[in-house]
């Protein structure tokens, strides 16, 4: 578990970075929550992570709409909270050590900006925003989400934990008996938000009535 101090939790400022994998639902639920427990949300998306939203995804009439957040539409209310970036911004606040995120969760993380952030390589914000987060030890939360895994894929993800991120695949369970889509991807938001130390009640913890 990731301590989020000397932050508290109500002034956390947390960056939400959108990739092209598969798996957009897991972020747009995850901004739902963070946008009524944190000051700042932070929300990036790579070019890719764009097409495979608008792919994923429909508008909601109701709550946060992650495809309509990607269009710059965002609810009065929401734009308290949620600072939309551009990935070509190299000028924005995150880019710096200076102004760090709190924490980073890149939800869904593809293979190839796992891979670049691994080594080092900030072409574009959301990059640089991870590398930033790596060298002044800030909380970084990867969540790939590809199957089946080559050698490759697994030796970066052993580097990056090697180096201090936190790798959160995208691997929903069952226990929980779900019942629903939402279910399996509470499960997976939740897991997220026990990496960031931020209580939730998406699911039961596992044996529960033995606690």
């Amino acid at each position: 578990m990731v301590d989020l101090t000397p932050h508290s939790r109500q002034d956390a400022r947390i960056l939400v970075a959108v990739t092209g994998a598969s798996g957009s639902i897991y972020a747009e639920r995850l901004v739902d929550i963070l946008r009524t427990r944190v000051e700042r949300v932070y929300l990036l998306f790579s070019d890719a992570g764009l097409q495979v939203v608008r792919h994923e995804l429909k508008p909601r009439a109701e709550g946060f709409s992650l495809i309509r957040a990607a269009s710059g539409d965002l609810d009065p209310a929401d734009r308290q909270v949620i600072r939309l970036l551009d990935n070509n911004d190299l000028f924005a606040p995150v880019a710096s050590g200076s102004s760090a995120p709190t924490a980073m969760v890149v939800l869904p993380t593809s293979m190839g900006t796992l891979g670049r952030i691994c080594h080092g390589i900030s072409s574009n914000l959301l990059e640089r925003s991870a590398d930033v987060c790596l060298k002044q030890k800030r909380p970084l939360v990867l969540c790939p989400r590809e199957t089946p895994l080559s050698a490759i894929h697994l030796k970066n993800m052993l580097q990056l934990a090697e180096y201090g991120a936190s790798i959160v695949p995208a691997m929903p369970a069952f226990y929980q008996h779900p019942k629903s889509i939402e279910d399996l991807v509470d499960f997976m938001v939740g897991r997220v938000l026990e990496v960031l130390d931020l209580p939730h009640g998406l699911y039961p913890p596992w044996n529960s009535r033995m606690r």
